[in-house]
């Protein structure tokens, strides 16, 4: 159960793996979600073939108020209920499923957390820098009109549909990292179990990539076209300052832009990097195929990531498939599981610190063969055969 399963995404990453990952294991799943949606994508997104089951969505495609929809996710997922009487799991990383409790004796129910979406709107946690108007992963997004009314909507129905404690209402609670599951026991009082998300199959894990010397003097970015990842403040603030210490750097962003907001992100993106003069420093594609994102990460030199409070990263986790050194934000769990508080990434919270790592890395050989090794190293212990072993283990505490 996914709110949205119509765009590349970690959290689309993660049920579709889970899909796989429960079918292998006996229990052919059922695909439920808002809105209508292309399986055959997930064959070219992430290698992964979904197309042979069924699925459940509401009859509407309102996608512009996708974030109102996620209150009702749990629907279809209560008529896949209903229609197929032998679903035994319920998958989902969503928390508004609280309608379908009171048909919980039926089927075993598996929470998956990205993020305690408590820690962003209840007062206890103002003043920890993940509240509402702290958090900059949600006020890039939400903080401005309209879409600070968008928000304070959903806030508001969210008590109607959203369950309590997770831990008093699931069989089983996954987290996606250590920062996560730290910040879930701060507000559940448990700790949820550690399931890292896997590196999609179409991402080949190379253990021999390009030499330094074969590479451009690139940088390379990856993720939706979405306000939280900051692209507007690379194209202003970060870009320029590296632009005078390396002339020659180029900035390649691969988003994806399959709505219109997202959409109108990107125009607002090139829109600023004209006006700041730094237009012919950077490249924007849209909804990349795979095979031209590799292709990018193979001849870039830098991998750089500009999200605050990331909850886990997938796009850098793939980065560093493909033996790619990656600069990151000292927050979330891309800082403390992928990177590893810098043991296998550079990290910077600074503008000027994230020009420094980066035009270390697009200059230093010696640096940068050490960090492409450390980003191999950590991403071998993603791939998805390992995600799906460590699901169907961790599947047993429950069936």
């Amino acid at each position: 159960m996914h709110h949205y399963w119509g765009s590349p995404g970690g959290g689309q990453l993660i049920c579709a793996a889970a899909a796989k990952s429960l079918d292998k294991a006996g229990f052919p799943p059922v695909l439920s979600g808002t809105f209508k949606f292309d399986p055959r994508n997930y064959i070219e997104w992430y290698g992964i073939d979904i197309t042979h089951y069924p699925i459940s969505t509401l009859p509407i495609e309102a996608k512009i108020f996708g974030l109102w929809a996620r209150l009702l996710v749990w629907l279809p997922a209560k008529r896949a209920l209903s229609k197929f009487k032998n679903i035994k799991i319920i998958f989902t990383d969503e928390v508004t499923y609280k309608p379908l409790l009171k048909w919980h004796y039926n089927f075993k129910l598996v929470e998956y957390i990205h993020f305690p979406f408590e820690v962003s709107i209840d007062p206890r946690f103002k003043g920890t820098g993940l509240f509402y108007g702290e958090d900059p992963y949600i006020t890039q997004r939400y903080n401005s009109f309209p879409l600070n009314i968008y928000w304070k909507v959903y806030v508001s129905l969210l008590p109607l549909f959203a369950r309590n404690n997770p831990f008093e209402v699931s069989d089983l609670v996954l987290a996606n990292s250590r920062w996560t599951a730290r910040i879930a026991k701060e507000v559940y009082g448990e700790e949820p179990i550690v399931l890292a998300p896997p590196i999609a199959p179409n991402v080949e894990l190379v253990n021999d990539p390009k030499p330094f010397e074969e590479r451009e003097c690139r940088v390379v970015m990856l993720g939706r076209f979405s306000q939280e990842k900051r692209y507007h403040w690379v194209v202003t603030k970060v870009l320029p300052l590296l632009a005078r210490e390396v002339p020659d750097v180029r900035l390649t962003i691969f988003g994806g832009a399959t709505t219109p907001t997202l959409k109108a992100y990107m125009e607002k993106v090139k829109g600023l990097a004209m006006k700041i003069g730094v237009l012919k420093h950077v490249e924007i594609v849209p909804n990349a195929p795979r095979q031209l994102i590799t292709y990018g990460m193979d001849s870039a030199r830098v991998f750089f990531h500009a999200t605050i409070n990331e909850h886990w990263g997938i796009a850098v986790a793939e980065a560093m498939a493909r033996g790619l050194p990656v600069v990151v934000h000292k927050s979330g769990g891309t800082w403390s599981d992928l990177t590893q508080y810098g043991q296998s990434g550079l990290g910077y919270e600074s503008n000027e610190e994230a020009v420094e790592q980066i035009a270390r890395l697009l200059t230093d050989k010696k640096l940068w063969n050490y960090y492409s090794r450390a980003s191999i190293n950590i991403s071998s212990n993603l791939v998805f055969s390992k995600f799906m072993t460590n699901f169907m283990e961790i599947k047993r505490k429950i069936v």
